[in-house]
């Protein structure tokens, strides 16, 4: 399901969780549901909606003033080049073909992507890896993690060789901490991984 509506038309979040507000809270009209920020379509895992305007404004400074700790897990089937580490790539957008591009030296005009990883388990030539992006590029940790000889389990687009039998890629939108932008107290949410058989190799 797509997180916003798009050239396939197909039914997506934003539609589905304006109709669920509408029927649970019986609101006369069409609901208010706004996007705080959005996953890649084959990506799982947590999104924030805003069901005000005002929560939507508050909501959109703490993401985009990056006063939110995100955590992804992602699997491959090949190694990063140590247990855990930072990686920082110069990374541009390639519009045409919607992928990102990692070089391998700094460029004059292109922006670093920097992200932080850690092997959370390896089983049989699976590898789980929770992985903390800081600059929020698009396709960073897809486009990094491949970059660095470690394609995720599915993304076709950046090497992997096959696909899942549900089209997905096995990168999850695992936790997200930030203050509440009313109240001030930390909230913490996480969401379990999908039941695929993909995850099962080293997570069931």
């Amino acid at each position: 399901m797509p997180v916003q509506g798009d050239a396939t038309g197909d039914f997506h979040l934003l539609q589905w969780a304006a109709n669920y507000i509408k029927e649970k809270y019986n609101k006369p009209g069409e609901a208010f549901v706004g996007l705080v920020h959005r996953l890649d379509r084959p990506v799982s895992g947590l999104v924030v909606l805003a069901r005000t305007s005002k929560a939507l404004v508050r909501m959109n400074e703490i993401f985009r003033e990056r006063r939110v700790t995100k955590t992804y897990l992602a699997m491959t089937t090949r190694p990063l080049p140590e247990r855990q580490g930072t990686l920082e790539d110069p990374m541009d957008k390639d519009s045409r073909h919607h992928r990102a591009i990692v070089y391998k030296k700094e460029r004059e005009g292109i922006k670093m992507a920097r992200l932080d990883y850690a092997l959370e388990r390896h089983q049989n030539d699976a590898y789980l890896y929770r992985v903390n992006p800081f600059s929020g590029r698009f396709h960073q940790i897809r486009a990094q993690l491949a970059h660095h000889g470690a394609p995720i389990v599915g993304d076709l687009k950046y090497g992997y060789p096959r696909p899942n039998a549900d089209k997905s890629v096995c990168l999850h939108a695992f936790r997200l901490e930030f203050n509440h932008p009313v109240r001030g107290d930390i909230l913490v949410i996480e969401a379990g991984v999908p039941e695929g058989l993909e995850w099962q190799r080293v997570i069931g």
